[in-house]
């Protein structure tokens, strides 16, 4: 059985469900970004000067660019499934002949298109304040796509556990924010004592980060390919999970 046009109906659905509300989906973080590199980039960046050789604008606009990408792609999935389960519409999905594995592909797949094009705003919006000659496109979008990809997933699971509106604000309050401030999103790790170094090098967001602003700027405190690595291997352990979830029928089947 052919089931793209599964695949398709589903992707099809969710652009359209937050492109129609584009003001809400696509304006904010682009007002957002504007400040951030108004405030950060040029008032406090002309007093911190240069970092490994790059303006200061210049080294923040690549993680200001990835956390957009992250908040947004997580933001989607999690929202839409969500509303799925609760407005009992994952009914029409579960006795539907399709596969989970398109359930899943069609739902992570709204959510990176989401983030990358919310990316794609950011990065323009960054154009008015720097110009960045990209050093290795290649190394750029595939960091781009994963980390979309994993967000997307990490949204679908938090979902599908879901109980109330509240539950899907938990993760991004107090765990997805944190972690990309703390990412090294407007700091270098060097610059941190040494103790803290260390502790940084557990959080995950600080390798996506590094190798989406060595691809853009070819600059970065760690090593592409353990970067790469690590989303990989999140990618991979997340999907095979979200799938356990959906064949088990956790937190949709009643």
């Amino acid at each position: 059985m052919n089931y793209s046009i599964a695949f398709r109906t589903i992707v099809v659905k969710e652009v359209q469900r937050f492109m129609r509300i584009w003001p809400q989906t696509l304006l904010p973080p682009a007002m957002t970004t504007a400040l951030y590199f108004l405030i950060f980039g040029k008032l406090i960046g002309d007093r911190i000067g240069v970092i490994d050789g790059a303006s200061y604008m210049e080294y923040i606009v690549p993680g200001v660019i990835l956390m957009a990408v992250i908040s947004h792609s997580y933001a989607n999935v999690v929202s839409s499934f969500y509303s799925t389960k609760f407005q009992r519409h994952i009914e029409e999905l579960l006795v539907a002949p399709i596969p989970n594995i398109v359930i899943l592909a069609g739902y992570v797949s709204g959510g990176i298109i989401r983030g990358l094009m919310v990316g794609v705003v950011v990065s323009v919006i960054s154009l008015a304040f720097t110009d960045i000659q990209v050093a290795h496109p290649g190394i750029a979008v595939a960091v781009f796509i994963l980390t979309a990809t994993l967000f997307a997933l990490a949204g679908f699971i938090n979902a599908v556990f879901a109980d109330s509106f509240d539950d899907i604000a938990i993760i991004p309050s107090f765990v997805l924010t944190p972690l990309s401030y703390l990412g090294g999103v407007f700091y270098s790790v060097a610059m941190l004592p040494e103790i803290w170094q260390k502790i940084s090098l557990g959080n995950p967001i600080l390798y996506m980060i590094n190798a989406f602003r060595y691809g853009l700027i070819g600059v970065t405190d760690v090593n592409i390919r353990i970067a790469f690595a690590i989303t990989t291997g999140f990618i991979v352990v997340l999907a095979f999970f979200s799938l356990y979830l959906l064949n088990k029928g956790v937190g949709i089947k009643t």
